[in-house]
């Protein structure tokens, strides 16, 4: 009984969250378009974005010590068994296997994910993905634009996402206490290094741009779209400064 009660929950979340948004889908936008509906609240939030971001990270771009790799390993290593839920919900098994052979190899031989020998010695990336792709392939449109407080540029069908993410991480059915929030310590410490990494990128979109909401916002949907669209990889592909490699 308890097992269908820990599963009954996300299931449901699933449910629900494909629910709402087939209630109130937006119309589909023409490529390359913007349905940006909240632009005026998006833009005061994007401005409490970016002064947080000045004070915790501008002016910090630099490759991450062994301690900060190591923390950012943990962390990734930490959000590949929602992937992994992910992939199967979208009908996917090969990234699905991949993914779990990454998470096992990295949390034994890696010592909980301290290091990546996955990704050096067997060839194994990070094969990612996340809710708000598993409502795209279900065929959930995209909706209105948003920005997210702290979290930054998002769609309403990717922050329907980011919720059920959270509700569906076998991490969070697995830890409990004090063991879980030191596993969101460590998604939260591998974001902050993966933000310093690029930190000269983040800053001329952010802090340099003539307009930085609407920068910010082209490249999201750019790459997003891009990402959803299986398209290959080109020399026009914009590093995204908001993209999450943990699906959050």
């Amino acid at each position: 009984m308890s097992t269908f009660r820990n599963t009954a929950g996300p299931l449901a979340a699933c449910v629900m969250a494909v629910s709402v948004l087939a209630a109130c889908e937006a119309p589909r936008p023409a490529p390359g378009s913007v349905y940006d509906p909240y632009e005026a609240e998006n833009r005061e939030t994007h401005e409490i974005n970016k002064a947080v971001d000045a004070a915790a990270f501008r002016g910090e771009a630099k490759q991450p010590g062994p301690i900060g790799q190591g923390v950012a390993n943990v962390g990734h290593n930490l959000g590949l068994p929602r992937m992994v839920v992910n992939s199967v919900l979208q009908g996917r098994p090969e990234p699905a296997v991949k993914n779990t052979l990454r998470f096992a190899i990295n949390t034994t031989l890696g010592v909980g994910g301290l290091f990546d020998p996955a990704g050096y010695w067997f060839n194994l990336p990070e094969e990612t993905t996340d809710f708000g792709e598993t409502l795209h392939v279900w065929g959930v449109r995209e909706g209105a634009y948003m920005e997210l407080p702290l979290i930054g540029p998002s769609t309403e069908r990717d922050t329907v996402g980011k919720i059920v993410d959270v509700l569906i991480d076998p991490v969070g059915h697995v830890l409990s206490g004090n063991d879980l929030w030191v596993a969101r310590a460590f998604r939260l410490g591998a974001r902050s290094v993966d933000r310093k990494r690029y930190g000269a990128t983040v800053d001329s979109v952010l802090h340099d741009s003539a307009d930085s909401y609407a920068q910010s916002r082209l490249l999201y949907l750019q790459n997003r779209r891009h990402k959803l669209s299986g398209a290959a990889a080109s020399d026009e592909t914009v590093f995204d400064p908001y993209e999450d490699p943990y699906g959050e």
